[in-house]
């Protein structure tokens, strides 16, 4: 049933970037700037004050071009050829706030778009654009103490290989050489790789913004591949957690726990995860529930009160999704393990659908409850 939840929610994300407003859109106003997440010097792809995003692509010699927008680049935007061979379009209405990927169809040929940055969405490297949001301000960066995130390559006998984590130490680690962290382990979703969370999802300047205003207490966020690429799209029921479970519970942790300064026992060693890695969270927790006493599944299903039966008691489970996923589902979730006595909380990103503003408000919310 997991398998079903997450299809779902994944599915989610391809109408919520596409399909823009269902009523008639407002006129354009012509204001646009270029996106944050250009490439330097580049004017385009640009932004406006409503959410509309505007597209312009030198290709001299092609028939057609198209935006295609969200995880899979479905549906899109076709542009207008013009002088000089540039193309341009704009979207047909405003779209979400927050990041999306998005790529280039060339006369039938996929590309990234030459002026924008590019992140690892889609089991590819995507262009990016960012509408700016009303609340963008709890992950700007700011003039405050600043956390440190770092790559290490941590040995896997169970693939034979060395494999790749980024750790998010908070502001003080580095000083203070006494003090030990909680940890939390915190998964990307299908298409995306151990990057995502700090590029995309800004987890390090949420941490940073929080810790200065005194709102959480400071831990460290582990981040490494979930191996969930290693499934097709449409194949998700196929997935096996047991070579990535064996990863993270038997090899990475100990590594983590070797090596920095954590407080390594349960109650302070966290799991969440978005979208599939929500999935890889709900799984390994209930299969490891004496490794983790803080368990978030952020647009990545739900508990019910028999999955925790029987099991070492949670401490929090968090719960979220975008209100134009499924929260009823999230809230009858939350209320259903609080009848049961569990501390269990929900959370609707308003506005949002299967998205990194989903993802960055639902960190932001899940953060200040975890151990205490």
């Amino acid at each position: 049933m997991i398998f079903k939840t997450i299809a779902v929610f994944v599915l989610a994300t391809i109408t919520s970037v596409t399909s823009f407003s269902q009523t008639s859109p407002p006129a354009v106003v012509e204001d646009f700037k270029p996106s944050t997440l250009n490439q330097p010097g580049q004017e385009y792809p640009q932004v406006n004050s409503q959410g509309y995003a505007r597209f312009r692509v030198k290709a001299p010699k092609a028939d057609s071009v198209r935006v295609s927008l969200g995880l899979g680049g479905k549906g899109g935007t076709l542009l207008t050829k013009g002088e000089e061979g540039f193309w341009t379009g704009t979207t047909a209405g405003p779209m979400d706030e927050g990041f999306h990927y998005y790529n280039v169809t060339i006369d039938g040929g996929k590309f990234n778009d030459p002026g924008a940055l590019n992140y690892y969405g889609s089991v590819r490297w995507e262009s990016g654009i960012e509408i700016p949001a009303h609340d963008q301000d709890f992950y700007a960066l700011k003039e405050v103490s600043h956390g440190n995130v770092q790559q290490v390559l941590f040995p896997s006998k169970s693939t034979n290989t060395s494999r790749r984590a980024f750790v998010y130490t908070p502001p003080g680690y580095s000083t203070d050489k006494s003090k030990k962290y909680p940890v939390l382990y915190l998964q990307h979703g299908w298409g995306e790789d151990e990057t995502a969370w700090s590029n995309q999802g800004h987890a390090n300047l949420i941490m940073d913004n929080m810790i200065a205003e005194g709102k959480i207490k400071p831990f460290i966020i582990v981040m490494t591949y979930g191996m969930t690429n290693e499934v097709k799209w449409g194949k998700m029921k196929e997935f096996k957690i047991d070579p990535f479970q064996t990863v993270l519970v038997d090899e990475l942790i100990p590594y983590v726990d070797a090596n920095f300064r954590t407080l390594a026992n349960r109650d302070n060693r966290a799991m969440a995860g978005l979208s599939m890695g929500g999935m890889e969270t709900k799984t390994i927790t209930l299969n490891k529930p004496d490794v983790f006493g803080y368990y978030g599944l952020l647009s990545g299903g739900v508990y019910a009160p028999d999955d925790l039966s029987g099991k070492a008691k949670p401490k929090l489970v968090f719960i979220s999704c975008g209100s134009k996923e499924r929260p009823d589902g999230v809230n009858k979730s939350a209320t259903d393990l609080k009848a049961a006595g569990y501390n269990a909380v929900s959370y609707v990103s308003e506005k949002t659908g299967h998205e990194f503003q989903t993802w960055r408000r639902s960190l932001h919310e899940m953060a200040p409850l975890l151990f205490k």
